[in-house]
């Protein structure tokens, strides 16, 4: 589970807005994609968020939860 994972390291999961901000800064995920904070109300359903970059665009899009992707990890916020 990626937000016990990020818990462990004392980091947090990136928003979607927040992956959209890092996405201004640099061209990240062009060949994989990252899990991001999903909403309780997704959660709820069974869904997780993640996000990508694919033709110059930032792409946001859902899976299962429990989908399983080797490439997918995750982006995280660390507070100082």
């Amino acid at each position: 589970n990626v937000v016990d994972m990020a818990a462990e390291m004392g980091v947090e999961v990136l928003t979607e807005g927040q992956y959209r901000w890092l996405q201004t800064l640099a061209a990240l995920d062009t060949r994989t994609s990252s899990w991001l904070k999903t909403p309780d109300k997704i959660r709820k359903l069974g869904g997780a968020v993640y996000g990508e970059r694919r033709y110059d665009t930032v792409f946001i899009g859902a899976n299962s939860a429990p989908s399983f992707y080797s490439s997918r990890g995750f982006r995280a916020l660390l507070k100082v």
